[in-house]
């Protein structure tokens, strides 16, 4: 302790040290040399104060040390600790200033050998966690509507009776099996076992509950059982784990298909809500009663546009026979009217016809007029006599006149006139033109060189 060990001055007296502060220097010098730790011993004189706090001796053979654990500490164990009852806990030795008393200060409590079943319980875990027995692609789906449900337990188990009333009040439509086992002591983990082993072989339920109540976990070793673990892992049947409380964890809960809780949970786990089902199933059949009221609905629109559109035959032939009333109407109207129209406009024509026809005796004395006016200016004007002549002169000339002297002209087939007969060639065709009509002629003879040829003539 620092202040005892400070060198004295010479020829000065000890430090004078209240009670308090030397109380305060032990309670430092001791949790300075001893941490905290495990303490193994039996508990005396156990008294629960109404705060919560738990005080009360631990004691072997030879000595005792008062403890104290309060009751933010006190509240993590799930067992009730009694007289007699030998334990191991975690605390801290400390010395209680106001009174001197050296005690110890508990964080924690288990049952005396706890600790080797836990580093069993750990061992264990780690190995068949390096198997692959609790890998999560192994486990198995539950049914959904169990027809069946085993529960494998201790018929005198008070979980038994959780169960069965949170079946029957959830799914009373499955059959319960019951596969009895002891689930505590020596014999637990055979039975277990056995029991699992008949409900696999009888395969009369879809999935089984393995559950038990809390305790201890010396009270649940039965469920570490590395035989039961593979047995599990095994069963062809879902198993759903249920032992315990929520704090609680054995080798069971990490190897079935589903871990649950407590054994309760278990129940629930394994079985649909028939209240929330019923409700589901309510909501379904609304919907479904909608859905068909909404197509009756629309069936009895379409009903009535349909009817709407057919009419009986009657009515569809009195219909016809209407239309072809006015169809025959109109086209009466339409001849009349076109009739009518004709009407008119001989009328019209009659009466521009008559407006533009002359009158010939109006119009006769203006032409006898005119005539003898043409007249007095013909014998009078002065190249009347030139003009005889030179019409006469025009006559002489007329090639007509001379056809009708008996003469003809001659054209070849380009149709030019034939002025040399020794150009003609033999066999060539011509045509002959007369004051009244015409003729066709070939070349008999080629005669360069004499008289015109002869030739003969196809009218």
């Amino acid at each position: 302790m620092p202040a005892l060990q400070a060198p004295l001055a010479p020829m000065s007296s000890p430090p004078i040290l209240s009670v308090s502060e030397l109380n305060r220097l032990a309670r430092l010098a001791l949790e300075k040399a001893l941490p905290s730790c495990w303490v193994s011993g039996e508990i005396s004189n156990l008294t629960r104060a109404a705060s919560g706090h738990w005080y009360y001796t631990l004691k072997d053979a030879q000595a005792g040390v008062r403890c104290a654990m309060f009751r933010n500490r006190n509240q993590f164990v799930d067992w009730q600790p009694r007289e007699g009852d030998r334990v191991e806990v975690r605390a801290q030795p400390t010395l209680y200033e106001a009174r001197g008393d050296y005690q110890l200060i508990v964080e924690a409590m288990r049952r005396a050998g706890a600790g080797a079943l836990f580093e069993a319980f750990l061992k264990l875990k780690a190995k068949l966690e390096q198997e692959g027995l609790f890998a999560p692609e192994r486990k198995r789906a539950l049914p959904p509507y169990p027809r069946g449900i085993g529960i494998i337990t201790s018929p005198r188990a008070a979980a038994l009776r959780d169960v069965l009333t949170t079946l029957k009040r959830r799914w009373p439509a499955a059959a319960v099996v019951l596969y009895p086992t002891p689930v505590q002591g020596a014999e637990a983990p055979a039975g277990l076992r056995a029991a699992l082993g008949q409900a696999t072989r009888r395969m009369e339920c879809d999935v089984l509950l393995l559950v038990r109540g809390g305790g201890s976990l010396e009270d649940l070793w039965a469920f570490n059982d590395e035989s039961l673990a593979r047995a599990i892992a095994a069963s062809p049947i879902p198993v759903v784990s249920g032992v315990g409380h929520e704090t609680d964890f054995t080798i069971a809960d990490f190897v079935a298909d589903l871990r649950a809780p407590t054994p309760t949970g278990a129940a629930q786990l394994a079985t649909p809500d028939r209240e929330e089902l019923a409700q589901h199933l309510d909501h379904l059949n609304r919907r479904q009663v909608q859905a068909r009221r909404r197509h009756l609905d629309a069936l009895a629109q379409r009903l009535d546009s349909l009817t709407r559109r057919l009419r009986h035959p009657a009515q569809h032939l009195a219909a016809q026979r209407q239309h072809l009333e006015h169809l025959t109407d109109r086209l009466r109207l339409a001849r009349l009217a076109q009739r009518e129209r004709a009407r008119q406009r001989v009328d019209r024509l009659r009466e521009r016809l008559a407006a533009g026809k002359p009158n010939p005796a109006s119009l006769r004395e203006p032409v006898q007029r005119l005539q003898a006016a043409l007249a007095r200016a013909w014998g009078n004007h002065p190249d009347r006599n030139r003009l005889a002549a030179l019409t006469a002169h025009l006559g002489h000339l007329n090639p007509q006149a001379v056809l009708e002297r008996g003469y003809s002209i001659t054209r070849d087939a380009q149709g030019q006139v034939v002025r040399d007969g020794t150009l003609l060639k033999a066999g060539e065709r011509l045509e002959l033109a007369f004051a009244r009509g015409g003729a066709s002629a070939r070349v008999t003879k080629d005669e360069r060189d004499h008289p015109p040829p002869t030739h003969e003539t196809t009218t």
